[in-house]
């Protein structure tokens, strides 16, 4: 009988702990921890200190390195080449970046028509891109004002036009590589030594003196 009462209190604190779990979950609900970051990544960090990386982007069109030289940017620099030397900035904790070349210290930016262009302040969402890694492993640069414009180069190395510029489009893909400046060539003036021609010592003839023939 004392077993039986003992089960039945048992059985009922087990409900009403479920019950208050119940009534708990009601109340709070789980956060969407995904719209979150959603929300937060769409926002300009001003508190957290910024990540800066030093890199080069490869085009997979040009087949070249995406250079500032100024207000005018390309995809025709030589690897190690100084203009094509970039600084990436994060803007949030996500994955949007400022580039900046550092070099000539502008900022790549997207205009009204969705042109490339170098500017020296980098604060406005027309400087700011979201890196994409693709699943053939490349990284696409969308702007932060305009979500459907894409950084893009044609196979001169010419900036294309970011209305026309898709996430799928092989103008659109780049390639991240560590940035080693020039090689100096092997036949270069200041690597080049003096050589001197190492020849062997000349010989002397030694004279040879006769000796005198007997006379017969």
């Amino acid at each position: 009988m004392r077993a039986s009462c003992l089960l039945q209190n048992l059985l009922l604190c087990v409900q009403l702990l479920s019950l208050c779990c119940q009534t708990q979950g009601e109340n709070h609900p789980s956060p969407n921890f995904n719209q979150y970051v959603r929300d937060q990544g769409a926002l300009s960090d001003q508190l957290s200190r910024r990540q800066i990386r030093e890199y080069q982007l490869y085009s997979r069109t040009s087949g070249k390195h995406v250079q500032v030289t100024g207000r005018r940017i390309s995809a025709t620099a030589d690897d190690g080449n100084k203009f094509a030397k970039l600084i990436v900035e994060t803007d949030t904790f996500g994955s949007r970046v400022r580039i900046k070349g550092a070099e000539s210290d502008k900022y790549i930016c997207m205009s009204k028509r969705g042109k490339l262009v170098g500017k020296p302040s980098g604060k406005s969402k027309d400087c700011v891109f979201t890196e994409i890694v693709l699943e053939n492993n490349y990284t696409a640069f969308r702007n932060a004002r305009r979500e459907g414009w894409f950084m893009a180069f044609t196979r001169q190395g010419r900036p294309r036009q970011a209305s026309r510029s898709r996430q799928n489009q092989r103008e659109a893909h780049f390639i991240k590589r560590l940035y080693q400046g020039q090689l100096p060539f092997p036949n270069h003036a200041d690597r080049q030594k003096a050589f001197e021609f190492v020849g062997s010592a000349p010989t002397r003839r030694t004279k040879r003196t006769r000796r005198p023939q007997p006379l017969t």
